[in-house]
């Protein structure tokens, strides 16, 4: 499949939008200037283009597989693999002292989701090794440091989480496995886990796995988990791979789609493993791993909604069917009204989508840098934001190129279908969506709704300062964010489960007015050109949908209950 990466995109926001230079003025990130920023986008996008992007379709026709209990994976992944980890694309934000590059998570989301959007499949195995090694900087002890982590960073062996269990789904602190200390401060780990990406692969010399798993002191529920690291190959005296663990994949998931991407059943026999962070503490370090995890997915599904875009883009240009009504145009179905209605939306909205996920880790990256609280709290309200409303995005423009191919996009050989069952669980993992938005509206509202109503004064402010050069625009902004504003307040002082109930409505709706926001700033930066217009297009016809999400979610929970199980069954 031809893909282009959009560095240009990115590179537009982060200079025009996000003010980047903020984050090149502190102490931490001065050498990430905007010539940087460039150079990294542009040869990221190289590689996305040239490297990972014809491999799409391989993953998906030839599946990763075990052959006689030994991992297989698809024709090409251990050549795209590598190019990443040569590139050094893994450890972008790393420590330097251990091999990284030491830039901002600015940086990394954006060539993230241009691996997503080159090859979801693949891209997921990089992604599982920069969380592990967040976790291990910030919780690790130094020998596991000094061991682990340049090996991570180099790519010359992998990381994965291991939550999930058959009895225990997102209920994390139902899971039955456990670590017995084996006196030498090691520990024995034993259970099993499922759904995990990348459990295993033919193309790294190690695979190490974080397992949360319950200490025989521990007590009952999440307060009693602790996090151990649990190597496929036990490290020799040098610190390379020895001895085999106790470990093994039971089997792979027959999915929907990524196809590329190995989800295994893991099963530990009293694997030796090393505790991460402090005993029954695991939680702590493991939220670490899941939250750059969570923003991480987000671009995965913006990621999957470019690449279907421009899938969808390409076949509108050279399909013909029927008389076009356009007297210059091309002859072809992109000169119908609704395909062009469905290219507009899925363009807009994956900039829209795009704007917020990089405003986020830009707020990642100042917190880092200053240590402010404001930037930390602004990091925490944009992540379950960014990742529902980046993932959902990605469904719907999938979902919506396959429309645009007619027919032909049920028919598996345009490979239009592989971007909507690639990106359909990406609302699933690292949290479900409606887990993101209950984050949203339960612990990010401790403040009493105080970081909302911080971001929809900046909005306004925006808005106000538009109003000479597109009053139309910044007043559609400007009474989306008052609507926004009552409900926001509505919410504060509503019970619990009301909240809930209302939870993805206000969600979509916080995300919807996001976008026009950053949509009227790409207006205002590009003064009569493509930007402007596409704002508009966003503006006037996509953010009014932000009033019926808030509607719904000041309904509360009474609706929501109202027919008995017996009735919802008749």
């Amino acid at each position: 499949m031809s893909f282009r990466a959009p560095a240009s995109d990115h590179q537009f926001l982060l200079e025009q939008i996000l003010n980047f230079d903020q984050i090149s003025a502190t102490e931490k990130f001065a050498e990430a200037d905007a010539d940087v920023m460039a150079a990294i986008l542009s040869e990221a996008g190289k590689m996305c283009d040239e490297v990972l992007a014809p491999l799409q379709r391989n993953g998906d026709l030839h599946p990763a597989h075990l052959e006689n209990g030994v991992l297989r994976t698809s024709p090409g992944f251990g050549e795209g693999y590598k190019a990443i980890a040569t590139g050094g694309w893994i450890g972008m934000s790393a420590a330097p002292e251990f091999g990284g590059m030491g830039l901002p998570m600015a940086l990394t989301t954006a060539v993230n989701e241009m691996m997503a959007g080159a090859c979801l499949a693949l891209q997921l195995a990089p992604l599982m090794s920069q969380g592990q090694i967040e976790a291990l900087e910030h919780h690790a002890s130094d020998a596991l440091k000094q061991l682990y982590l340049p090996k991570l960073i180099s790519g010359e062996w992998a990381g994965t989480m291991n939550l999930t269990e058959p009895q225990a789904g997102s209920d994390v602190g139902a899971l039955s496995s456990r670590a017995e200390p084996n006196g030498d401060g090691t520990y024995a780990v034993s259970g099993q886990k499922i759904y995990i990406s990348w459990g295993d692969n033919d193309f790294t010399e190690n695979v190490c796995h974080l397992v949360l798993a319950r200490l025989p002191d521990g007590v009952a529920g999440t307060k009693g988990i602790s996090l151990f690291l649990v190597p496929k190959y036990l490290p020799d005296e040098n610190g390379n791979p020895g001895k085999a663990n106790d470990l093994s994949v039971v089997s792979l998931e027959h999915k929907m789609g990524l196809h590329g991407s190995p989800t295994c059943v893991m099963q530990y026999d009293g694997a030796t493993g090393w505790l991460v962070g402090k005993e029954h503490g695991g939680m702590a370090a493991m939220f670490t791993m899941m939250n750059n995890a969570r923003l991480g997915v987000g671009g995965q599904g913006i990621g999957a909604a470019e690449g279907a875009y421009q899938h969808a883009l390409a076949y509108a240009l050279e399909r013909k069917q029927g008389r076009t009504p356009v007297a210059d145009g091309s002859g072809t179905i992109v000169d119908h009204a609704d395909v062009r209605r469905m290219l507009m939306e899925m363009k807009a909205d994956v900039f829209a989508a795009r704007a917020i996920m990089l405003a986020c880790a830009s707020a990642i990256d100042m917190g880092s840098a200053t240590g402010e609280a404001e930037w930390k709290s602004r990091a925490a309200f944009l992540t379950p934001i960014s990742k529902a409303f980046g993932t959902e995005t990605g469904i719907r423009v999938a979902e919506q190129g396959v429309q645009v191919h007619g027919g032909m996009g049920f028919i598996e050989e345009t490979g239009a279908a592989q971007f909507y069952r690639d990106v359909r669980v990406t609302a699933i993992y690292e949290g479900t969506n409606g887990i993101q938005a209950m984050d949203l509206v339960g612990r990010k509202m401790m403040d009493g709704g105080e970081m909302a109503n911080r971001l929809i004064d900046e909005i306004e402010e925006q808005a106000e300062r538009a109003r000479p050069t597109h009053p139309n625009m910044a007043e559609a902004v400007w009474q989306a964010c008052e609507t926004l504003r009552e409900t926001t307040d509505w919410l504060v002082e509503a019970e619990m489960q009301d909240r809930f109930a209302g939870a993805v409505p206000y969600l979509m709706a916080f995300a919807r007015v996001l976008g026009g926001h950053y949509h009227l700033a790409a207006a205002l930066a590009d003064r009569g050109g493509a930007r402007e217009k596409l704002a508009r297009f966003y503006i006037k016809r996509m953010l009014p949908q932000h009033a019926g999400y808030l509607t719904h979610a000041r309904e509360g929970a009474a609706g929501a209950f109202a027919l008995t199980v017996e009735e919802l069954a008749s």
